[in-house]
Formats: structure tokens, C-alpha cells, sequence
């Protein structure tokens, strides 16, 4: 989680709770918040705890897969084995010539 929305979460919960003491809307609102901010992180705690492993073996199986169903495209390697180099532009061949 990116620590900006917790540090301006922080800084509006501590003005309310600084600067507007006594008051009971203050005090709604800063326990409105504080239970939202524990259930979130008990439902975060819960989602990663719940969240089933990987094992790296399908990890690897699913990058081959995918490297094999990704479309070749063999004329943007001249080099490939197999293919002949193409012919630098120089003087025309007898047989083309007329």
C-alpha cells in the first residue's frame, strides 16, 4: 500500500482530533475511522493469508507455454537457421541484364 493515502488519512484524522476536542462528531468520526481502517486491514490480512501458493515449477511451465504461442515472425531474422543472407544492392547479374 502506498504510504500517501496513509499519511493524509493520518494528518485529516489528527486535525479532526487535535482541533475539534470534546465535540461528539469528532469523536463518531474518528471511531468511524479507526473501525474502517482495522477492517480493512483484517480483510487485507485474511485475502493474502488465503491466497494459495504457486509453486515456481508453474511458473516456469506457464512462461514456456506462453513463449510457444507467441507468433514468429521469420522475416525479421535474416539470420535464422536456414534462411540465406540477403544480397547487398551492386551490380546487376549477367542474366538480368538484356
Amino acid at each position: 500500500m502506498s504510504r500517501r493515502p496513509v499519511a493524509v488519512l493520518l494528518f485529516l484524522v489528527l486535525g479532526v482530533a487535535l482541533f475539534d476536542t470534546g465535540s461528539l462528531t469528532a469523536t463518531v468520526a474518528l471511531a468511524a475511522t479507526a473501525a474502517a481502517g482495522s477492517a480493512l486491514a483484517a480483510c487485507a490480512l485474511v485475502a493474502a493469508r488465503s491466497a494459495p501458493a504457486v509453486p515456481p515449477t508453474r511458473v516456469r511451465t506457464a512462461i514456456r507455454d506462453r513463449a510457444r504461442r507467441t507468433a514468429f515472425l521469420p522475416q525479421r531474422d535474416p539470420d535464422a537457421k536456414g534462411r540465406t543472407r540477403p544480397r547487398a544492392p551492386g551490380r546487376a547479374l549477367p542474366a538480368t541484364t538484356a
